[in-house]
């Protein structure tokens, strides 16, 4: 037996074929495949993409595939993804869930637990014993993804232009910036973010440029990313609320680019943490979140995937 596990982010997408003890055999790679950002027939496209580049020559049908992928906590985008892999022409049993669960799973096993994702974007999600589940964040860019690559990014590049217009203070992240994007006045940035049409994961790139600044005592990259760990932490902080474990002894498993692109947010989260549940073992996540997705593929394929329920929110059902 084997199965596909897949990790569809907003930067890249992962998948991993893996044999009936787990063990990976087989890997590719593709661009992202958020599927609000990038729309039904490119996710469509980079799933087949690093479907058959996992299998490659092997003789091999899988029993199951579970994809994990931003932005399907809706059934509308849940049955899009279904139907996807029904024209895939796999007869695989298909689980689709999101990527916070995967990154979960692939920390924290089946045990109760709490995860921060920070890519692009940003998610807080966690379940307790009972398999109850609550998210916070996770809304995309333009509505929220507080603490994230691209919330950072553009606040950076906020910085630079408030300084150049005399509304801010200096800070080393405009020559920073601007040698980056290979420019030599923000007055460029207009044409640059605007004309050129950016992507958002070139802003996102950005975030580890205020680490840097950071490093050298820039005070407006410490601003910023004092405010992308508050996010962070607050995003947490409610699904923790919402589980009731902030007495309960779980792991929180912090996943995602920024965490290893700016480190300087690990300890800050860690430290925020330990204030809103003390006995929560934080830990980064070492290992390919796609992980998650094969336990769990594995888990469906042999009948006790447990499927978490969303706890109730106390002001109201989420659409």
């Amino acid at each position: 037996m084997h199965v596909l596990g897949i990790d569809a982010g907003g930067t890249k997408t992962i998948c991993l074929l893996a044999d009936a003890e787990g063990t990976v055999v087989g890997e590719a790679r593709g661009v992202g495949a958020n599927l609000q950002a990038s729309g039904e027939r490119e996710v469509e496209k980079v799933l087949h993409h690093v479907m058959d580049g996992a299998i490659g020559e092997r003789d091999v049908r899988p029993a199951a595939i579970c994809l994990g992928i931003a932005g399907v906590d809706r059934p509308e985008d849940t049955a899009a993804v279904h139907d996807m892999m029904q024209r895939s022409g796999f007869k695989a049993q298909v689980i689709v869930v999101s990527d916070a669960l995967v990154a979960l799973v692939a920390g924290a096993g089946d045990a109760a637990g709490v995860v921060v994702v920070a890519g692009t974007g940003s998610i807080a999600y966690g379940r307790d014993a009972a398999g109850r589940a609550a998210r916070a964040g996770g809304w995309g860019y333009l509505l929220g993804d507080e603490g994230g690559g691209f919330w950072i990014g553009r606040a950076a590049v906020t910085a630079v232009v408030r300084q150049f217009d005399g509304r801010g203070p200096a800070t080393l992240l405009t020559p920073m910036i601007l040698e980056h994007l290979g420019l030599t006045t923000p007055n460029a940035l207009i044409h640059e973010i605007y004309y050129r049409d950016v992507h958002r994961h070139i802003v996102a790139g950005l975030a580890g440029i205020v680490q840097r600044a950071l490093d050298e005592r820039d005070a407006i990259a410490t601003e910023i990313l004092s405010r992308a760990g508050g996010q962070l932490a607050s995003a947490a902080a409610s699904v923790i609320t919402r589980l009731e474990m902030r007495g309960e002894v779980f792991p929180t498993v912090l996943a995602g680019g920024i965490f290893r692109g700016v480190p300087w947010l690990v300890a800050d989260v860690t430290r925020r943490l330990s204030e809103i549940a003390p006995r929560t073992h934080v830990r980064r996540l070492d290992v390919e979140p796609a992980i998650g997705a094969v336990r769990l593929a594995l888990a469906a394929a042999r009948g006790n995937m447990p499927i978490p329920t969303y706890a109730a929110d106390p002001k109201g059902p989420r659409s």
